[in-house]
């Protein structure tokens, strides 16, 4: 599709001398997601600074039948941000004011352009803390995070980005405003609307602020690395550290050796925590009350577990140095991953008691299909989210392994709906799974949500091609 001269005329005279490019070069960044595995096109990209300006250009995109994708810090891994067939390309990141702080409400109004890290910062500014945090928080918006329904490592304990949302400001596909931005804990009027658009990545509205929850700033942390048997061990782990701390755990990584071996190899300045390898690992976080004795408390956790077999060795972190670096080992699977060629990825979720079965099935069944496949699956198994990711066999050809995405995908997610779970866990559709859903959701849900979509874009110049499946 292209853009009529006249209308994208008009839609530069809304967003102003400095709010739109034409230029290819600054263009180009946004057309591309950082695996490189979806590439976009579009000859305008709008950068308004306002809600009204964002309001403005849906009425006119509305009226004129002119589709257009809203984009955040471009850091979306299913190709939901990408305007693949030349839509006008929408970017939030000039709507980047932190509008209020309430540290005694326990509440702060984001613009949906603000980087993750600065809402976080705003937020320890303030003496309060949130808890929101993925790695791509240096980049990622927080219209992004809530049109995706981000996840990240603190889910366990606080949940996914929708449920850390008291409010939203939200354009129309017509233009109107419909202002939720609301920053009351109760509000039992009726329809709670602000849900329709998180995890809705930009199909029914344009999220453009957010009034986002609080919390009292964590006054003690303790980061701990462990190694393990097996996913089993881990899942009795994550049950019993939970019950040694009264559910003070904020997050429980789960990492295989294999990807382990891949950051140690290819990221500098990390180094293996422990003495020994083991063929697998969790990196978990407490956080408590000033006073409290977290450390001892994990420590004793940790040397009851061992005790019972649960756990080989472990190690807890003694400055926020060592934190960090335990972290990094975490956040530096998915990139780590790039230097050992091709990566067939997913992001499924399952009943944490299914996990360690799940993972013998999937692997199995995977290498059966592609011998000398390697499975790297790591995540949050807190709450359930693994990243199911496999590497092309050492030494083989990534063009003919990729070109089994497909096929590797349907054997994945044919045993993730067999064990109760689902095949998108904090990533959301996209582009990537907007068709496949059709397998896995019942026809009367998917009836539901084309409706809504109907309903509130009924010309479908939000986003289209996502999300939903293709009709026929």
């Amino acid at each position: 599709m292209s853009i009529a001269p006249t209308i994208a005329a008009r839609l530069k005279e809304i967003a102003g001398p400095h709010g739109f490019s034409e230029d290819p070069a600054e263009i180009a960044p946004h057309l591309e997601e950082w695996r490189s595995k979806y590439h976009g096109h579009t000859t305008l990209l709008l950068k308004p600074s306002h809600t009204e300006q964002v309001s403005q250009i849906l009425a006119l995109c509305n009226e004129s039948g002119t589709a257009i994708v809203p984009q955040g810090g471009n850091t979306g891994l299913v190709g939901g941000q990408i305007p693949f067939h030349g839509e006008v390309l929408l970017s939030l990141a000039r709507m980047n004011r932190i509008r209020t702080v309430d540290a005694h409400g326990m509440s702060l109004i984001a613009e949906a352009g603000v980087i993750l890290a600065d809402v976080q910062r705003a937020a320890e500014d303030a003496g309060r803390y949130f808890p929101l945090s993925l790695a791509a928080e240096g980049s990622c918006t927080i219209g992004g995070n809530l049109s995706t329904n981000a996840g990240g490592v603190n889910v366990l304990r606080y949940g996914n980005a929708r449920e850390l949302v008291l409010g939203l400001e939200v354009v129309l596909a017509d233009g109107r405003v419909l202002d939720l931005l609301r920053t009351l804990r109760k509000d039992n009027t009726g329809y709670d609307l602000k849900q329709l658009f998180i995890g809705a990545e930009g199909t029914l509205g344009v999220i453009t602020a957010a009034a986002l929850k609080l919390f009292p700033a964590p006054g003690i942390r303790t980061t701990a690395f462990a190694a393990i048997a097996d996913p089993a061990a881990a899942v009795t782990l994550l049950s019993h550290l939970q019950d040694e701390t009264d559910g003070l755990i904020n997050a429980f990584e789960l990492i295989p050796r294999i990807g382990l071996e891949f950051v140690l190899a290819h990221m500098p300045q990390t180094a293996d925590p422990l003495s020994a390898p083991s063929p697998w690992y969790v990196l978990t976080e407490a956080a408590g009350p000033r006073g409290m004795d977290m450390h001892g408390m994990i420590e004793a956790s940790l040397a009851a577990a061992m005790e019972a077999g649960l756990v080989r060795d472990a190690t807890i972190a003694q400055n926020e140095t060592q934190r960090a670096q335990f972290w990094r080992l975490r956040e530096s699977l998915s990139e780590s991953q790039k230097p050992e060629g091709g990566s067939i990825k997913h992001d499924v979720s399952l009943p944490i008691a299914r996990i360690p079965e799940f993972l013998a099935r999937a692997s199995a069944a995977v290498i059966a299909k592609v011998p000398g496949a390697r499975p790297v699956p790591f995540g949050h198994i807190g709450d359930g989210n693994i990243h199911f990711n496999i590497s092309v066999p050492k030494g083989g050809d990534n063009a003919a392994f990729l070109a089994q995405w497909e096929t590797v995908n349907r054997i994945v997610h044919d045993i993730v709906r067999e064990f109760g779970g689902s095949i998108s866990a904090e990533h959301g559709l996209g582009v990537m799974k907007h068709n496949e859903i059709a397998r896995y959701k019942g026809a009367d849900e998917i009836a539901v949500m084309q409706a809504l979509k109907r309903t509130l874009d009924p010309r479908n110049i939000l986003n289209p091609g996502k999300v939903l499946p293709d009709s026929d």
